[in-house]
């Protein structure tokens, strides 16, 4: 979503670059570009000129060191206004110490309510909390339906009723969570195309019944300053706790995100991008505002992989590499790894100064699918030693596969490359010094 965003505030930074000192010209000419880059972005025109009065002040108030450019300075007060912009500290969510906690998911109709609910409660899951869904949607069965199925998908109880009363359901479900003894609800409450009243109405009513933990209001990042004046009237009706981001993957211009939290005075405690299941992550202000700059994001890719491999496959497969024992089965399970890390782009967005070097790229997340139809139309012996894939071979795989031989030759030469440099760098301390030094969950 930010990649043209932190593209044009790299062009826009470029202006004070290379020069010897910073003076009121270079730094005024420098944020009216900036200025104009967030308006396009779609950013709140109050909010933009606030972050640019701000910025101003602080860069005239510094003196620039000899050991760092011009350039460097205006980007780390810029990185550290963003970071305050979109909330400063990371705000975790709140868990009642006694009794059962209780979570009000609201947002308009199509925001991601209902597949946010079902990404939290697996997240909560797994951190050792039962969790009692409530489909409160009762307008629209597909709604229910959609939260049964995710449900089903990680294994969490789905309350509903066959009754268009939505307080009754939230109250039978309070009934239900104590007789059962679960410690955490996530009420999924209906949404509306619109701010309207009646939703108003009831989504008050049912805070007013449960006294939720955390309301969460659900928005979907997409849909610019409208999201934010969405935000706005349910703030000030409802009174929620935090933000969550969704669909931070799409291609809009980024404005709803750094506004928000400025307009609304409430923090984002979560974003979301794609429709899996494990694609939510806690907000953290600092590494969005790295990201947006360029700077990419290592930790949240580090934490990432850290989810996805354990210690003992790490081991395993560096002792495969050092042993040029690297195989096919090998190659499969990594791309089945990175595939569970998230989309591609985002994964490539953590990296430091990728974003730069991926303009006008199209970052196909299906990429992975001509490679695992090959490797999947090869034999045992063939994907467990390479070295006989001869050129019978590799035809019967092409056809197999629904690709081309070429395909099929461009695949084993890459393998042979990266199984090459592996055993490299194992032999050389990369792999294992650099293990040792991880510490997987």
């Amino acid at each position: 979503m930010f990649e043209d965003l932190s593209l044009k505030l790299e062009t826009a930074l470029k202006k004070v670059r290379g020069q010897g000192k910073l003076t009121e010209k270079n730094i005024s000419d420098t944020l009216r570009e900036i200025r104009r880059v967030l308006l396009d972005a779609d950013v709140n025109y109050k909010v933009a000129k606030e972050f640019i009065e701000k910025v101003s002040v602080k860069a005239l108030g510094k003196k620039v060191l000899a050991s760092i450019s011009p350039g460097q300075l205006i980007t780390k007060i810029i990185n550290d206004e963003l970071t305050q912009l979109l909330g400063g500290d990371r705000q975790e969510l709140k868990i009642n110490a006694s009794g059962i906690t209780t979570i009000l998911v609201v947002g308009l109709q199509g925001s991601g309510k209902t597949t946010f609910s079902a990404k939290l409660a697996k997240r909560l899951k797994e951190n050792d909390r039962k969790v009692l869904l409530v489909a409160a949607d009762v307008y629209r069965p597909a709604a229910i339906e959609q939260l049964k199925l995710l449900g089903n998908q990680v294994d969490i109880k789905v309350f509903s009723l066959k009754e268009q009363d939505a307080v009754k359901v939230v109250k039978d479900s309070l009934i239900y969570a104590k007789d059962n003894n679960f410690d955490t609800m996530i009420i999924d409450t209906a949404g509306r195309l619109h701010v309207d009243e009646d939703m108003m109405n009831e989504v008050s009513t049912i805070k007013e019944l449960v006294n939720p933990t955390e309301t969460l209001f659900v928005v979907d990042s997409m849909t610019g300053q409208d999201a934010v004046n969405s935000a706005k009237a349910f703030n000030e009706k409802v009174n929620f706790d935090g933000i969550v981001l969704t669909k931070l993957d799409g291609d809009a211009r980024g404005g709803a995100a750094l506004s928000i939290r400025s307009v609304v005075g409430k923090p984002i405690k979560f974003s979301s991008s794609g429709e899996k299941l494990d694609a939510i992550e806690m907000f953290y202000p600092d590494r969005l505002a790295s990201r947006i700059l360029g700077k990419g994001d290592v930790i949240s890719l580090v934490e990432k992989a850290q989810q996805s491999f354990n210690q003992s496959e790490a081991e395993e497969l560096e002792e495969k590499f050092r042993k040029n024992k690297f195989d096919f089965d090998d190659f499969l399970k990594q791309i089945k790894v990175i595939k569970n890390m998230g989309s591609l782009s985002s994964l490539l967005g953590m990296i430091p100064g990728v974003s730069s070097q991926m303009k006008n790229a199209r970052i196909d997340d299906n990429a992975f699918v001509k490679v695992e139809a090959v490797i999947n139309s090869m034999t045992n012996q063939e994907r467990q030693n390479p070295k006989v894939l001869n050129g019978n071979r590799r035809k019967r795989i092409a056809r197999g596969s629904g690709t081309s031989i070429q395909d099929v030759n461009k695949l084993i030469k890459q393998f042979n490359e990266m199984k090459k440099m592996m055993s490299h760098f194992s032999k050389h301390g990369f792999g294992k010094s650099s293990l040792q030094n991880i510490k997987f969950n």
